[in-house]
């Protein structure tokens, strides 16, 4: 797989092998969140509103470091372990992406992100999962199996976001498998504006809030990080899932 790196009005491009995005940066605001998908996968933050959230957290994927990033400026006391199966990703998320240095706050492991939650012992309270390859392909990383070793690894106010391919008919057939790791407690934003899916699903405290809720929680989280997802609150209204202006997962 052969990693390339472009540029244009601003922004630079991580692709694998092909014209496909795997992850970009705004030159100007480096730790800033670029791609939709990504800010919809913050939205863990408002469903977890705890500013002590997450304590420790798993990221499978790497990428161009974005979320990484996001998470290590805005959560000071957060403990990230990231792991990236390709050692080419993460030479370039530090030479292009201003990945931050590993230390006490930042563990990069080199692997498999299924083979690592398999046999992994800690617990984490938050994981994202942002995972492909040059093809757009998954692998392990979005099956039962999977997701159930995730579920088994989550703490008590535990929850994992993932990145799902945009095809109706997958992303259906992902909740599903989601669903059936989680007892249920899953379920796919609408859309964002760039076409990704991202997916919830939560362990231990129940989640339960009124769409007002959610949109002070959202101003609160803008007005400290930058981070805007008012219009993701917005895309809620409506929505089959809210039903009674409230989110209940």
């Amino acid at each position: 797989m052969e990693i390339l790196v472009s540029e244009e009005a601003g922004v630079r491009y991580l692709h694998f092998s092909s014209d496909w995005i795997q992850g970009a940066m705004r030159i100007a605001r480096p730790f800033a969140l670029e791609l939709d998908y990504t800010r919809e996968m913050m939205a863990s933050l408002l469903l977890r509103p705890d500013p002590a959230w997450p304590r420790r957290a798993l990221l499978v994927g790497l990428g161009a470091a974005s979320l990484t990033k996001f998470l290590h400026r805005h959560r000071p006391d957060s403990r990230l372990t990231v792991v990236e199966i390709e050692p080419a990703v993460v030479a370039s998320a530090r030479q292009h992406f201003k990945l931050p240095e590993e230390g006490p706050r930042l563990n990069i492991v080199i692997g498999d992100g299924a083979d690592y939650v398999a046999g992994s012992k800690k617990k984490f309270d938050l994981i994202m999962v942002d995972g492909f390859d040059e093809k757009a392909r998954t692998g392990m990383l979005d099956t039962l199996p999977f997701y159930a070793n995730c579920r088994a690894l989550l703490s008590n106010d535990g929850l994992l976001a993932a990145n799902l391919l945009s095809r109706s008919k997958n992303v259906l057939r992902s909740v599903e498998r989601l669903e059936q790791a989680f007892g249920g407690r899953a379920l796919a934003f609408p859309s964002c504006d760039s076409g990704n899916t991202v997916a919830f699903a939560a362990a231990g405290d129940p989640i339960d809030f009124s769409l007002s809720d959610l949109r002070s929680t959202a101003r609160l989280l803008k007005k400290e990080t930058g981070l805007n997802l008012l219009p993701t609150v917005m895309r809620l209204e409506g929505w089959h899932a809210c039903m009674g202006a409230r989110l209940v997962l």
